[in-house]
Formats: structure tokens, sequence, C-alpha cells
């Protein structure tokens, strides 16, 4: 498995957010899909030379940091891909100077939740939009420096 960061205009990473941004709306609805704000870092996993998983880095302020769009495509689940994908995102985090990521995932991903959860991600109070979202849950993690 290579993970290589790749820019927001990526033909691969493209397929990639609109296959979940398909999954969320198939256990959602519309209201699944959030933007990606600019400065946001992507990060692409590859196995045996095609993409198959993503993930993102989006600035909230000097210390935090957002996850955004983790994606393993279904065929390549339960491969460790995610825990991969996840854990150079929190590499490429603490590089970019953030202490904190924060992300928001909805009770109807109990495998996301899960992960999180494995990792030492702790539930926190919802933020922005997610306010008054009651499918959302909100978590946070602390980045070794």
């Amino acid at each position: 498995m290579l993970i290589e960061e790749r820019t927001a205009d990526d033909g691969e990473l493209a397929e990639l957010l609109e296959a979940a941004f398909a999954e969320l709306v198939a256990r959602y609805g519309l209201e699944g899909r959030s933007q990606v704000q600019a400065g946001a870092r992507f990060l692409v996993a590859s196995v045996d030379g095609r993409a198959v998983g993503c993930g993102a880095v989006q600035p909230v302020d000097a210390v935090t940091g957002e996850l955004k769009r983790m994606y393993v495509a279904p065929g390549h689940r339960g491969r460790g891909i995610a825990k991969a994908l996840l854990s150079a995102l929190e590499e490429l985090a603490a590089g970019m100077g953030y202490r904190r990521l924060r992300l928001a995932t909805g009770v109807r991903q109990p495998e996301a939740i899960a992960m999180y959860e494995r990792y030492a991600y702790t539930l926190t109070e919802p933020y922005g939009k997610y306010v008054d979202a009651p499918l959302t849950r909100c978590y946070q993690k602390t980045l070794a420096q």
C-alpha cells in the first residue's frame, strides 16, 4: 500500500470522493455532504496502483485541524487501509502544526465510530453545522507532539 498526498483536482481522488458522497447519501439523504475548505490537504491510499481510500485534514484554527472525507472503497475494507490512512492523516496534521484533530461522523456509520474510538478519539460537543444534527457524532483527539 502506498499513501501519498494528492491535490484536490486529482482524478482518482475525485472518483473516491464521489463514491464517498454516494455512500453518505444512501445512509443519510442529500444532507450528508459537507464542504471541504480551501487549504485542506488530501491523502490517497493506493493498492497495486489503484486508488482505494482517501482522507483530508482541513484547517480550523492555529492548533486544530479537522478530518474530512475518510473513505475506503467497500471491496478494500477490513484490510487495515483506514487505520493506515488515519495514522498518516494524524502525522500530516501534526506536521501542519496542529495539536488537536476533530471530526464529525454519523450514527449510521458504526464502523467509523468504532474505529475512531479504538484509536483514542473521544466524543465531544457538536460544533458548527453539527450542533443541531441529531444523527451526527463529533470526536476529537490530542496529537502527540
